[in-house]
């Protein structure tokens, strides 16, 4: 008789994961048995402890790599390498000050979120469930399902887990868009297209995993490494399988020609939401995108870097148009962070050592702005006829003289445009400049240049609306800035302090990125 043998399971290594997914079980039981008028506060101090307890032990593996270097766990399907506990870091300090945004319902007591999703805009159950006082708390444990799956997708190293990890972050994130409170029908609208475009980005990955496994008979990124060099006379499979999944880590990234869903989303997302999809999701799907090039993508690099070039180029050149051109604040953005895309695709593509530190500086500068950026236009809100205060005032027309009425507010928003420009003294400048670096020693100075220039374009758009707040009268008084209950205040400083010190002390972070530039084979 067989005796069945337990398989051993690192569980220290899966503490950051577990944490998060436990505090999201917790959230689906608050839910259920906590009384509604305790739900929210409940809901949102489960969700902090969750994330700055995974926060702790992310540190606490930190120091265990430090001296026992990495490991993989599950059979290989899981590495932890220093590269995925520096990821872990980034996206669980994004998503606190993240998390302080989704939270805040501002001084007028209304919050992002609709009070009851399941209720047809405009109806007078959705009246009914305003007037009742209702609020949607689900939100806190669907963002804490995503941040699950982002937290295993750039550890992920097997196919099948990169799949499982890509769908556990992607459908919270569909439910997220579409729960505005107001402008109903365009956040249902973003949803749908998110979902449905994500769907076929999904078909995509499957299509090119089912294609590797084919060439290699294994789901592993290590064996499938070492099939190519095994296997002659089928690279057509490999090529091919390769192409397919990078296209659908390129949808996740909102890279050209896969962008298409990211300005309607951006615009019809609650702007929380927005702000920590931007964020959080571009640097999970980034890490992801490293780990997979960098492990199996290199072996047809020659084949397919005109591709990814071409695709980084495209990308820039397509944020910064279209950007130049837009009228709302958050479609504005939307594009800025296609072209960003574009910037950190030119270190993917280099494979240089250098360029996985330096694409996770990036994104974490990237990241703090964003959420910044984001908490602040949660704030700036449309006025109606009787003096009600309604929507995001998202219509650049509508910033105008907002320095003059609310300088410390539109202060901050100077502050993080200058980092997305890569102005000196601010984070964003020095994540250029390494990600740049990175794609010179790969050989690439040509796409720098044009980088550079795009670079320099894009700061059309930001400084028109500095422009706009400080420069211009106020043209439609019927644009006011709500208070906030404390924590989109508290996020923005946060963010606001961590952009000008990342762009004035970024040694000790370059470090440590330096020492994250590791990816276990």
């Amino acid at each position: 008789m067989s005796q069945f043998l337990a398989p051993e399971i690192a569980w220290g290594a899966l503490t950051p994961i577990l944490i998060v997914f436990a505090g999201a079980v917790l959230g689906v039981l608050v839910e259920a048995f906590v009384p509604r008028g305790a739900r929210r506060n409940t809901q949102l101090a489960l969700s902090m402890v969750a994330v700055a307890a995974a926060l702790v032990a992310v540190v606490w593996r930190w120091t265990v790599l430090s001296v026992d270097g990495a490991v993989s766990v599950l059979a290989g399907a899981y590495h932890e390498d220093p590269f995925t506990v520096m990821t872990q870091a980034v996206l669980l300090i994004i998503t606190v000050v993240a998390l302080m945004v989704i939270a805040d319902r501002t001084a007028v007591g209304d919050g992002a979120f609709v009070a009851s999703g399941a209720t047809r805009p405009g109806s007078p159950e959705e009246e009914d469930y305003t007037r009742g006082g209702f609020a949607q708390t689900e939100v806190f444990p669907l963002v804490l399902f995503s941040l699950g799956g982002m937290l295993v997708f750039p550890a992920a190293a097997d196919l099948v887990t990169l799949f499982i990890a890509l769908e556990v972050l992607s459908l919270p994130l569909y439910i997220l868009s579409g729960l505005a409170r107001r402008r109903r029908l365009l956040s249902q609208e973003a949803s749908l297209k998110y979902m449905l475009l994500g769907a076929f980005s999904s078909a995509f990955m499957l299509f090119g995993i089912a294609l590797l496994y084919g060439y290699s008979s294994t789901f592993r990124y290590a064996e499938i490494n070492v099939a190519a060099t095994l296997v002659p006379g089928m690279d057509t499979l490999l090529l091919g399988g390769v192409v397919l999944v990078v296209v659908g880590l390129l949808f996740k990234v909102g890279a050209a020609p896969f962008h298409m869903w990211t300005p309607d989303v951006y615009q019809g997302a609650p702007t929380p939401v927005t702000g920590f999809m931007a964020a959080a999701t571009k640097l999970a799907a980034f890490a992801a995108l490293l780990r997979f090039w960098y492990t199996i993508g290199y072996q047809v690099q020659w084949d397919l870097a005109p591709l990814m070039l071409g695709a980084a180029v495209l990308t820039m050149l397509i944020g910064t148009v279209l950007g130049i051109v837009q009228s709302d604040v958050k479609r504005m953005l939307a594009y800025s962070s296609i072209a960003h895309a574009g910037f950190i695709l030119l270190a993917v593509v280099s494979v240089q050592q250098q360029a996985l530190g330096a694409t996770l500086f990036y994104l974490l500068a990237y990241g703090l702005a964003t959420v910044g950026a984001f908490g602040v236009i949660s704030l700036v809100r449309e006025v109606d006829a009787d003096g009600t205060v309604t929507a995001d005032a998202t219509s650049l027309e509508k910033w105008k003289g907002l320095g003059t009425r609310h300088p410390l507010l539109a202060g901050a928003m100077v502050l993080f445009l200058l980092s997305f420009a890569g102005i000196p003294l601010t984070s964003g400048f020095i994540g250029k400049f390494v990600v740049f670096s990175a794609a010179v020693e790969g050989g690439y100075a040509w796409a720098v240049v044009l980088a550079v220039l795009a670079s320099a374009a894009t700061a059309f758009f930001y400084v028109r609306l500095i422009v706009l707040m400080f420069l211009n009268d106020p043209a439609d008084e019927r644009t006011t800035v709500v208070g906030s209950e404390g924590p989109t205040t508290i996020a923005i400083g946060l963010c606001a302090v961590g952009t000008l010190v990342l762009g004035i002390l970024p040694g000790p972070v370059l470090e440590l990125a330096a020492w994250a530039s590791t990816i276990l084979p």
